[in-house]
């Protein structure tokens, strides 16, 4: 997973550049009256489109639209910034969409699995949404607990989002195996992962504590 982390750091900054570009472009056009929040509402529905086309089969094309509609990942967020409206509700309103998303794209997942292959192999499509929604889970808690602890280690909440499984790197592995037209092994492989990188996360805030 280190080689995703390396190629993902790679095309951030002009993915981030390219992102800001069209924020700017965006907010012109519309002479400011598009929203970050309605930005972060559009890409949250049009993952129940890519939640659909999993389920009917149409992984290829499911792949091609994760990758084009994951940009409003950071389209909200540069739009935020460009306006001066970035805060604590737009973080709360972007955090839970993405666990929406990955719940949706899981049950793309469950319907096409249960229609192509045995109906146990669900199983790993319910243990990968788990352990990828503990990810974020183990994240947002140990922040918590660190927090009611009064710590001033401002390192703190960085360490908590380490691990091989974080969103962007669970995101480009679905990608990938949705390219690659190996939905049962993607699953398999993020179910696994997942779970290792949510554990070693909890490890961390035990240390701490």
């Amino acid at each position: 997973m280190k080689i995703l982390t390396v190629i993902i750091d790679f095309f951030k900054i002009p993915i981030k550049r390219f992102v800001v570009e069209i924020a700017i472009l965006l907010n012109k056009v519309s002479g400011g009256r598009i929203s970050p929040t309605s930005i972060t509402l559009l890409g949250f529905s049009l993952h129940i489109v890519i939640a659909w086309l999993i389920a009917i089969q149409q992984n290829i094309w499911a792949g091609i639209l994760l990758i084009v509609f994951g940009l409003f990942d950071a389209l909200d967020g540069a739009l935020a910034r460009l306006q001066k409206t970035d805060g604590p509700k737009g973080m709360l309103l972007d955090s839970i969409t993405d666990r929406m998303k990955e719940v949706f794209l899981f049950m793309g997942a469950a319907y096409a699995l249960s229609n192509t292959h045995s109906a146990r192999y669900v199983v790993w499509v319910v243990a990968a949404c788990g352990a990828s929604l503990l990810v974020s889970y183990v994240n947002a808690w140990g922040e918590v607990v660190i927090g009611s602890s009064k710590s001033t280690d401002h390192t703190t909440n960085k360490s908590f989002r380490s691990g091989m499984m974080t969103f962007e790197i669970r995101m480009t592995v679905m990608v990938l195996g949705l390219l690659a037209n190996q939905l049962l092994a993607v699953i398999i492989i993020l179910a696994v992962a997942s779970t290792i990188t949510a554990l070693g996360r909890m490890r961390s805030v035990m240390q701490k504590l």
